[in-house]
């Protein structure tokens, strides 16, 4: 069976019909411990010469699923399931980055991944040096020669930032650097990262894999030989394992997952450009717009959409905290990625342990509203949105 169309592979993903008894859904697996038929058996599954499981931090079947699903998704050799995806990311660094080694990462990005960077900085002396990340070539620009590993976020959270992932992957090739991207927010429905020659790809699956904003977990998608080095750090050392009954819940998800996002992509769309026609609004962050600082780069990279993701400043910290106390229909909130809509004011929330000189350091502005754009009837949002822009004072 061709299996070509993302939409064909988000329903069967994962999922093998000769096996579990031929059942369309995958079971799950609530096992911590797997007995073995002898001796011989033991040794080899047990020293992974052998497929098998034998303990439930190495392995689950349902996980097993799980990571054979996202590495379709993503045309990928292997994949690998976290508990979150911060775990997921911390696996990713620490398999390819050691103490008095480097990274590059971006200026602006995920605020817990900076805090994260800024952690090994000054516990573990592992050095990162920050781009504008829009510009691909500042990447090779700023490799040291201890630089191991070249970490983008495209689209970027909050404001969206666009890198060109084929140019950073060019340049980390021939420098001999691993290059790791966040895809949480475009997902393997509108972006391929590895397609384009980047190594591993990260994502939140607490997001848009799942979609329903009831699990948290994490994945990365990569070759075969780095998931598997991540799989014996990250994975067997740290424990940051995914419980079997979280596989399946994302597993669910991932089943209506290209679904979700063409409704996202459509009407995300349709409001960064009503948003963009409003006066009040001060700036409009959207890949899909012809404003948009990298578009071009967007277009040739994201298809067949932008992503669900939008970000506006409407220019002061008061008028961003009165819009989201004045929206009905959307939810105030700090994730994204689900099928209802969720806004946040980010100096306010995810960002309010950056100074503002940080904040502004990053294109942060105070009246930035990250939108999480949902699933529900477009005229309903666009109302919402409307009214809470009308309560705000001039």
């Amino acid at each position: 069976m061709s299996k070509t169309s993302i939409f064909t592979k988000a329903v069967h993903a994962g999922l093998d019909s000769t096996e579990n008894h031929g059942s369309l859904s995958m079971p799950v697996y609530n096992a911590s411990v797997y007995a073995f038929a002898n001796a011989d058996e033991a040794a080899e599954i047990h020293n992974e010469i052998k497929p098998g499981f034998y303990y439930g931090r190495i392995g689950n079947p349902t996980t097993a699923a799980l990571e054979k699903a996202i590495a379709e998704l993503e045309n990928a050799g292997e994949g690998l399931a976290f508990a979150s995806g911060m775990a997921a990311i911390s696996a990713a660094i620490l398999t390819n980055v050691k103490t008095g080694e480097s990274l590059v990462a971006p200026r602006s990005g995920y605020s817990t991944t900076q805090h994260l960077l800024s952690f090994l900085r000054s516990e573990f002396r592992v050095e990162t040096i920050f781009v504008d990340a829009a510009d691909a070539s500042a990447y090779e620009a700023a490799a040291k020669n201890n630089t191991k590993l070249f970490l983008i976020e495209t689209p970027s959270n909050p404001i969206l930032q666009i890198t060109d992932l084929a140019a950073v992957a060019d340049s980390a090739k021939r420098l001999g650097i691993v290059t790791l991207a966040d895809n949480t927010f475009a997902t393997p429905f509108n972006q391929r990262p590895l397609d384009l020659g980047i190594d591993i790809v990260a994502h939140s699956a607490t997001k848009y894999i799942g979609g329903h904003s009831d699990l948290t977990a994490g994945l990365l998608a990569g070759r075969a030989d780095l998931m598997e080095a991540a799989r014996q750090k990250g994975a067997r050392l740290f424990g940051g394992n995914i419980a079997p009954q979280v596989a399946w819940l994302a597993l669910r998800g991932i089943r209506t997952f290209a679904l979700r996002m063409e409704r996202h992509n459509s009407n995300a769309y349709a409001l960064a450009n009503m948003l963009e026609s409003d006066g009040r609004v001060k700036k409009v962050y959207y890949p899909g717009l012809a404003s948009h600082q990298n578009h071009e780069i967007a277009k040739r990279q994201m298809s067949p959409g932008f992503g669900g993701m939008i970000s506006f400043d409407l220019g002061t910290l008061e008028r961003g905290r009165s819009f989201v106390n004045s929206v009905k229909l959307c939810a105030l909130a700090t994730s994204l990625g689900g099928v209802e809509s969720i806004v946040q004011h980010s100096a306010s929330m995810t960002h309010a342990t950056l100074s503002p000189e940080e904040r502004k350091a990053a294109g942060i502005g105070d009246g930035l509203i990250r939108f999480s754009v949902g699933v529900e009837d477009l005229e309903d949002i666009r109302s919402d949105i409307r009214s809470a822009l009308d309560a705000i004072e001039p």
